[in-house]
């Protein structure tokens, strides 16, 4: 619980005056149903759309680089990708930085080996209800949100990997 309130507040004092702030109660209203379509440019300018992934489990990490929650979890969901990419799990990072620069010096202290999507404009943010970074979302194989985690998470802790390999078994 401490973890949630100090992203909810750490967002808030910093992103507040940014971006227009969810009602943390809304994200609920997506909990259970298709996940949002979507479409961004990686780093590279390539368009990627969550359509992209049909019959893979994916996790969307919605983060910041000057976001320190999200840079303390960014290693253990790195790890977590390597660990379950030839098993059908999709990683995609989606950075609400305003700036590709900012994005690529992060990447530069934190090396990733998944997809780092831009959303500058919190657009797809808002679309997902997002309140506090970090803000991670799991879907099925299905496109169906299934989890929601928010704050920052150890994603090789056993609950994690044990709710991972449940959706990834889900053929």
């Amino acid at each position: 619980m401490k973890k949630v309130i100090f992203a909810i507040v750490s967002t808030l004092l910093i992103a507040g005056p940014l971006y227009a702030v969810v009602a943390p109660w809304e994200i609920e209203e997506i909990m259970d149903k298709p996940a949002p379509e979507f479409t961004l440019q990686d780093l590279q300018g390539k368009r990627i759309s969550i359509s992209d992934f049909k019959n893979k489990v994916v996790l969307i990490n919605f983060w910041a680089s000057w976001c320190i929650p999200c840079k303390n979890e960014m290693p253990s969901l790195n790890r977590l990708f390597l660990r379950y990419k030839d098993r059908d799990l999709v990683v995609l990072g989606i950075s609400i930085d305003r700036t590709k620069e900012a994005v690529q010096n992060f990447l530069k202290e934190t090396p990733l080996n998944f997809p780092i999507l831009l959303d500058s404009t919190v657009e797809i943010s808002q679309k997902y209800k997002v309140y506090a970074y970090p803000t991670t979302f799991l879907i099925n194989r299905k496109g169906i949100i299934k989890a929601k985690f928010i704050g920052e998470e150890d994603w090789l802790s056993p609950e994690k990997t044990t709710l991972i390999e449940k959706y990834i078994n889900q053929k």
